[in-house]
Order: structure tokens, then C-alpha cells, then sequence
């Protein structure tokens, strides 16, 4: 960024509640109704602070690919680089979760499981038979140790004290266990096998090891900290 844009966002944080916003936002999206009662702000207030966010580029909106009446809040990638908040977390597994468990959650947690102490599974909300093969293709591009595993339900993995992040609109919407979320596209057009469109999965990978890049040195194994 040069200068100016530098300055703007600067200016934009300048507000105890905007930097609200961003904190809430470090590490998931949020759509504006899951903001408004996180940091219970009237809603023309948040309005107003997420609007001076996304003029300074700080704050991104995207379209739900689920409820389409919907919208998620989130931070655009590499604006503050420098400014996240010390946030640490403690977990003894995580587990990302999408509808299928046929791609962007197999991916995530075979990148989670590269570079994390903490372990990592999936899931899906309704699972489809097997690893779509575009999400294996590009693992293989980008080196990632993608061992494809059989999907598996939701409700067949989930622990109760599992940290559960959820890479799909359609999952964070049907899901009713408490979730961090990443409102990652998705790169199988709902689940079409025969979508393999390389760039539409090196997209939704590298969101992916981004997202992953900055949250996973703020987890912990359980215990360790206090220890």
C-alpha cells in the first residue's frame, strides 16, 4: 500500500469500535446480524462502521452460497498483516467443516495438519461417497500431504470441546454446534464431480492456507499454556 492507503487504514481503526469489528473478524467471518449480537451494537451504528471499514479496504462483503439473501463480513487478506490482535486459543483438535467434506474442509485440514502441534480432522454436513478429485489434484500442485479420507457426518466426528471452523456457507448456516467460519468459495460448484476447474481449487486452497497461516500460531494444544 503506499502511503495515503496506509493512512486511511490507520484512520479507519481510529475508532474503538471499528477496532471491535476487526477483533471480531481477525479470525472468521461473521454475517452483520452475527456481528450485531457479538458486540451488541445497534444495527445502523455497525452499519456505519463496517461501511468505513470497507472503504478503507479493510472489510470485504461477500455473497452467501447458501441462503442467498445472506452476507458475510470479513477481512480482506493482507491489510493488517501486522495489526492482528495477540488472540490464543487452547484445543485439543480441530475440526473444519463443509457440506460435502469432499474438498475445502479435506484441504484445510491437510494443511492445518502440516504446519500445527494441534491435530486436525473434517466433517461434512451431508457427505458426499468419496474426496473430490479436484481437491486431490491440487493438493498435489501445491504439495500439500493431502491424505484423502472417507467424508464423514458431522455429527459422527464432532466432540464437545473440539475447536470447529467452518469453511462453507451452506454448513455454517445448518450447523448447530457454535463455529468459527471462513466463508471460503466453493470450488466444486455444490458438489458437481464433474467440476474440476484447477483454478477454482487453487483458489479456495490458498484462502485456505491463508486464513490458516494466521490463526493456527494462536492455538494451542489443551493444557499447554498453563502448564
Amino acid at each position: 500500500m503506499n502511503i495515503e492507503e496506509r493512512a486511511a487504514v490507520h484512520q479507519a481503526l481510529g475508532d474503538p469500535s471499528r477496532l471491535a469489528v476487526v477483533d471480531a473478524l481477525a479470525f472468521g467471518d461473521a454475517s452483520p446480524s452475527e456481528l450485531q449480537a457479538l458486540l451488541t451494537m445497534p444495527s445502523n451504528l455497525l452499519a456505519h462502521h463496517v461501511r468505513v471499514l470497507e472503504r478503507a479496504g479493510i472489510v470485504r462483503r461477500t455473497r452467501s452460497e447458501g441462503d442467498r439473501r445472506r452476507t458475510y463480513l470479513g477481512l480482506v487478506p493482507g491489510t493488517l498483516d501486522a495489526l492482528f490482535p495477540a488472540a490464543h486459543r487452547e484445543a485439543p483438535r480441530v475440526v473444519f467443516v463443509c457440506t460435502q467434506n469432499s474438498a475445502r474442509s479435506q484441504l484445510a485440514a491437510a494443511l492445518w495438519n502440516a504446519g500445527s502441534a494441534v491435530p486436525a480432522t473434517s466433517a461434512g454436513t451431508a457427505p458426499a461417497p468419496a474426496v473430490h478429485p479436484g481437491a486431490v489434484a491440487a493438493a498435489r500442485r501445491h504439495r500439500v500431504p493431502l491424505h484423502p479420507a472417507t467424508p464423514q457426518h458431522a455429527a459422527d466426528v464432532l466432540r464437545p470441546d473440539d475447536l470447529v471452523i467452518t469453511v462453507c456457507d451452506r454448513a455454517h448456516e445448518e450447523l448447530d454446534t457454535p463455529a468459527t467460519h471462513w466463508s471460503v468459495a466453493d470450488p466444486a460448484r455444490a458438489g458437481d464431480v464433474a467440476a474440476t476447474d484447477p483454478a477454482a481449487f487453487d483458489r479456495a486452497l490458498t484462502d485456505l492456507a491463508g486464513r490458516i497461516s494466521r490463526l493456527a500460531p494462536a492455538v494451542h494444544p489443551s493444557g499447554t499454556r498453563s502448564a
